[in-house]
């Protein structure tokens, strides 16, 4: 496979993931008005849109309940009157291109309907705020359980036909140190290119012990990519 040529072809999608995403891969999960596209609540609090200038005032309060915040990465538009926009830090974003060596180590498990709760358990006490209920939906998601428990996980979130995210990379408190975000990891990313998709993440530069993961396992810094809640007053 030509990851360079790959890399390019992606580009504009890794640019404005939300939006590429409801507009491919999971077109059938949003709900869409006019130039905005969504995530139901249920599976992700994301919105997306095509362009910083597009009109957005119909779609926005369309898909937006009063109160309501909603996320978006990449691209953000002028918020009409009566909504607040709030920047974060940007987030580093971050590509694969060659597979990873996996290390040894406990089984990797597919998660599915029978593992929810405990998934559920793990994202609220180490990733809160953006796994829902059916955020499991929008991808595959595997896991690593030790002494009965769910010990660690990694899933699929974004993408479309040919670059896929790893998202919700997390290990219970009390398994850290053994290696298995990693494992997750290089497994994954390799999983992904075998299937022609590029491999990317986001972390914030405030978790430097996920940064540094990364960066050790090989990934690549492609840019940093501005973060933002949308809030309808």
């Amino acid at each position: 496979m030509n990851t360079h040529a790959l890399e390019q072809r992606v580009g504009d999608a890794l640019d404005n993931p939300f939006w590429s995403s409801l507009q491919s891969l999971h077109r059938d999960i949003g709900r869409h008005a006019g130039a905005v596209s969504r995530y139901p609540a249920e599976y992700a609090p994301f919105l997306g849109v095509p362009a910083a200038h597009d009109e957005v005032a119909g779609g926005l309060e369309a898909l937006v309940a009063p109160g309501e915040a909603v996320y978006l990465i990449g691209v953000a538009p002028e918020p009409p009157p009566g909504w607040r926009l709030e920047a974060f830090r940007p987030l580093a974003q971050m590509i694969r291109t060659a597979p990873l060596p996996v290390a040894d180590g406990p089984e990797i498990l597919p998660l599915g309907e029978a593992h929810r709760a405990d998934v559920l358990a793990l994202t609220a006490l180490v990733y809160p705020h953006y796994f829902r209920e059916r955020t499991m939906d929008m991808g595959r998601y595997f896991g690593i359980y030790q002494d009965g428990r769910l010990a660690a996980m990694i899933g699929e979130r974004l993408g479309t036909g040919e670059c896929r995210e790893m998202s919700a990379i997390c290990t219970h408190l009390d398994f850290n140190g053994r290696g298995h975000a990693g494992r997750l990891t290089a497994m994954l990313a390799n999983d992904s290119l075998a299937r022609g998709a590029l491999p990317f993440l986001h972390v914030s530069h405030e978790n430097p012990r996920a940064l540094g993961l990364y960066e050790r396992l090989g990934f690549r810094h492609r840019c940093d990519i501005g973060f933002w809640s949308l809030r309808r007053a």
